[in-house]
């Protein structure tokens, strides 16, 4: 499945060898918040787990939690698949993936450090992929999403969570909504379309937002 990946010498995380695009801005902002990243958000667990049942995963599916960060919802994954199946965590920053050795959560799945606009797996290879908070911090988010796509069989499914609703997030940040907004729903949704999705749903609202998309065939 992996494609050009190694495993570290520490902490159980794979190293995806294949990044040469400068994240280093993306890197630095989640490296200086990794150590209490958890802590600040200490009552999402519940919403994790709600959308992760949301997605329709079955048990022995191969599953993707791209952009996983501490990994707050590689457990609820694994639950999800079961056993038999296949879960992975892939994340850019290695202070992330370390806070999830650290959480106990490599247990859950694997973890790859990677980037999402070049995953390290074969054509068709996940059932799914699961997306907190992914869209606003995507580089070139036309392309990562058919990247996505690309990895995804034909009918798998696509899960863009956020366990705060658009217009909470910006009030979080001091700032407004803008009509440019990606995970706005006239945005998002011909953005998903262009990439091979088809968007099956949509929720905006205070306390979480996820959109489901299938992968067209």
């Amino acid at each position: 499945m992996f494609e050009r990946v190694r495993r570290t010498p520490d902490a159980g995380v794979r190293d995806h060898v294949d990044m040469t695009d400068d994240h280093t801005q993306v890197q630095e902002f989640f490296s200086a918040r990794a150590a209490d990243w958890d802590a600040r958000f200490p009552d999402d667990g519940p919403r994790f787990a709600a959308a992760v049942a949301d997605a329709g995963l079955r048990p022995g599916d191969t599953v993707l939690d791209a952009g996983c960060g501490t990994g707050r919802a590689l457990p609820h994954l694994r639950q999800a698949v079961g056993p038999e199946g296949t879960v992975i965590g892939l994340d850019l920053t290695p202070a992330m993936l370390a806070a999830a050795v650290r959480a106990g959560r490599a247990g859950s799945g694997a973890l790859v450090q990677g980037d999402v606009a070049r995953l390290p797996l074969r054509d068709g290879a996940l059932d799914a992929v699961f997306g907190a908070g992914l869209v606003s911090h995507l580089a070139r988010p036309a392309d990562d999403l058919r990247e996505l796509a690309r990895v995804v069989r034909p009918g798998g499914r696509l899960v863009l969570f956020h366990a705060v609703g658009r217009a909470a997030l910006a009030a979080r940040h001091g700032r407004r909504l803008t009509d440019d907004d990606l995970r706005a729903e006239p945005n998002l949704r011909p953005l998903l379309a262009a990439a091979g999705w088809h968007m099956t749903s949509y929720m905006d609202e205070d306390d979480r937002f996820l959109a489901l998309a299938v992968r067209r065939g």
